[in-house]
This record gives structure tokens, C-alpha cells and sequence, in this order.
């Protein structure tokens, strides 16, 4: 099976979704350690720097589908990522009616484990985001061996 590299791709204008791994300790909305976010900044900076707009997915802990709480928001990822990228990254939580993303632009999905549909590899929810993008990058390694929509369906 041959994969493409992101390296070898054009982005310029085009809508590039990256599944990152920044499942990373949060305890009372204070994050811990950023290595895993840290370990996504090539992919996320290459992407900009080839003229992409880019949408990060990613989980936070082990929600429960379809019913939010402030503890497992990304806020914190977010303002940490924004601060390692030095621009703001927008934090969406309403998604599927449709994303806009400019060459330049971050955007970070809320926690897609809130998703119904999520653990159980929804083929529609997989779907709905591979609508969002022209391109998919999936940096999520320690999570690849999952069959969740996010990284299979």
C-alpha cells in the first residue's frame, strides 16, 4: 500500500484535516504535559506554511457521546496550542452544519468523543468529516489501531 506524504502534497487553498493525538492530563482545566501537542507541530506548521487552512481533531479522555461537560472541553489544549503556534486557534464545537477555514486559519473540532457515533465508527459522522476537508492527515499514531470515525470510518 502506498501512502502519500504531506510533504510531497500541494495545500495551497486547500482544507487540510489532520487527526492529531493531544489526549493529553488535564485536571481542573489546567493541562499538564504537552509533549503529545508539541509532538503535532510539524505537520500543523508545515500545512500553514504550504498555504493550507488547517482543522485539527483530536479526543480528550473518555467522555460520555452526547453529553458535553466543561472537563472535557480542549479549551486548554487549544489556548496551549495557539500559544506554541503563536497565532489563535478557534475551538469549534458546532461543526457539522458546515466550517469555514482560510489559508492560514486553525481550527480545532471540540473533543470528538463528545461525537455520537464516535467509539463506534459511524460511517455518517465519518463522513461528515471527510466533508470538511480536501485533504486528511492522520497524525494520530497512538490511536490509529482504533476503529473510531475519526481514524477508520
Amino acid at each position: 500500500m502506498k501512502f502519500n506524504k504531506l510533504t510531497e502534497l500541494d495545500l495551497a487553498g486547500k482544507r487540510v484535516l489532520i487527526r492529531v493525538d493531544m489526549n493529553v492530563p488535564v485536571k481542573n482545566g489546567v493541562l499538564g504535559d504537552d509533549t503529545r501537542i508539541r509532538a503535532s507541530l510539524p505537520s500543523i506548521e508545515h500545512s500553514l506554511q504550504a498555504g493550507a487552512g488547517v482543522i485539527l481533531m483530536t479526543h480528550l479522555g473518555r467522555p460520555t457521546e452526547g453529553e458535553p461537560k466543561p472537563e472535557d472541553s480542549l479549551a486548554p489544549v487549544v489556548e496551549r496550542l495557539s500559544t506554541l503556534l503563536g497565532k489563535p486557534v478557534r475551538l469549534v464545537a458546532d461543526w457539522q452544519a458546515g466550517l469555514t477555514v482560510a489559508a492560514g486559519d486553525v481550527v480545532m473540532l471540540e473533543n470528538v468523543r463528545l461525537n455520537k457515533g464516535e467509539k463506534k465508527n459511524n460511517a455518517e459522522l465519518g463522513q461528515a468529516y471527510a466533508s470538511l476537508c480536501d485533504v486528511f492527515v492522520n497524525d494520530a499514531f497512538g490511536t490509529a489501531h482504533r476503529a473510531e470515525a475519526s481514524t477508520h470510518a
